[in-house]
């Protein structure tokens, strides 16, 4: 059976998940999580690709990113992916594959679900009970979204900057968002279709 053409629209947002092979961890080490986001940068801003949140879990990887073009989402994970496996690979003294195949990825085409898929993957490490708030959790981008801490690579998108005129405002904003949980509706919602790649 072919697989389904994935979806990805030039500066839409797009939900990408990566999972390690048969769920296994992908993340052996705190270097491993500071190796990955090294070059996450470095290959976003190589591809015009815009990350506005992510969470690196021990078997998975979420991410919330746009690109300039409709091959840049693909030519990131193309990038990191590869770089990462040959690290691991290296470092571990392992072989073969690391990832369970091709990303699976779901636009956020309606503005109403851009921030709810976002709190959906700062949340990730709650819902795994890792963590009680996102902010104890540092391999995520919510410190940098929700409280401030410095980043120059991750990009807010522009439903989270209309959320108020400071970035105290809208830190504040964003934090209040946390207040609840999301229902499981919405979470089966989101899970559906980037499994599927369907549009959100």
């Amino acid at each position: 059976m072919p697989r389904r053409p994935r979806v990805v629209l030039p500066g839409v947002p797009l939900h990408v998940v990566h999972r390690g092979n048969n769920r296994n961890p992908c993340f052996f080490s705190d270097r491993d999580y500071f190796v990955y986001l090294k070059w996450l940068r470095e290959y976003a801003v190589q591809t015009e690709c815009s990350v506005h949140a992510y969470v690196l879990m021990t078997n998975h990887v979420h991410l919330l990113l746009s690109g300039a073009s409709s091959e840049g989402p693909g030519a990131l994970m193309k990038a990191v992916g590869q770089r990462y496996v040959q690290y691991v690979n290296r470092n571990y003294e392992r072989s073969g594959t690391l990832w369970e195949g091709r990303f699976r990825s779901c636009v956020a085409q309606d503005e109403r679900y851009l921030l709810v898929c976002q709190r959906y993957i700062e949340l990730n490490p709650v819902r795994a009970g890792m963590v009680s708030h996102p902010r104890n959790y540092k391999w995520s981008s919510y410190r940098i979204n929700a409280e401030g801490h410095p980043s120059d690579w991750i990009r807010p998108h522009y439903m989270y900057a209309g959320l108020g005129s400071t970035d105290a405002s809208r830190q504040a904003a964003y934090r209040s968002l946390f207040q609840t949980d999301l229902d499981t509706k919405t979470v089966n919602a989101i899970r559906n279709a980037t499994k599927r790649n369907l549009v959100l």
